[in-house]
């Protein structure tokens, strides 16, 4: 599938795609709707968004596999290099569930 570019996301923050003048990503908009069953207008309530915002997001994170995948791999290795960097009380281990 050919990858277009959309006015309603944008990269200009943070380290990964988010909604125009907003600064929730595209995957948290995905992880909301798509992982954790919550309406889209119900997203777009919480957030102050217009529904099409949600959708435009969705379409975003479905249009771009490999950069929304790669997004994800470098969350999860800033993740782990954070858990790793703290200097925790001997016998205190992070949760990693």
């Amino acid at each position: 599938m050919a990858e277009r570019e959309s006015r309603r996301i944008a990269h200009e923050l943070l380290s990964e795609p988010h909604i125009t003048g907003r600064r929730i990503s595209v995957r948290q908009v995905y992880a909301l709707v798509e992982e954790r069953d919550v309406d889209p207008e119900a997203v777009a309530d919480r957030y102050d968004l217009d529904v099409a915002d949600v959708y435009h997001a969705l379409a975003y994170y479905h249009d771009h596999p490999r950069e929304m995948s790669d997004v994800e791999a470098e969350r999860e290795e800033a993740i782990e290099s954070f858990r790793e960097s703290i200097d925790r009380p001997e016998g205190v281990e992070p949760d990693t569930a």
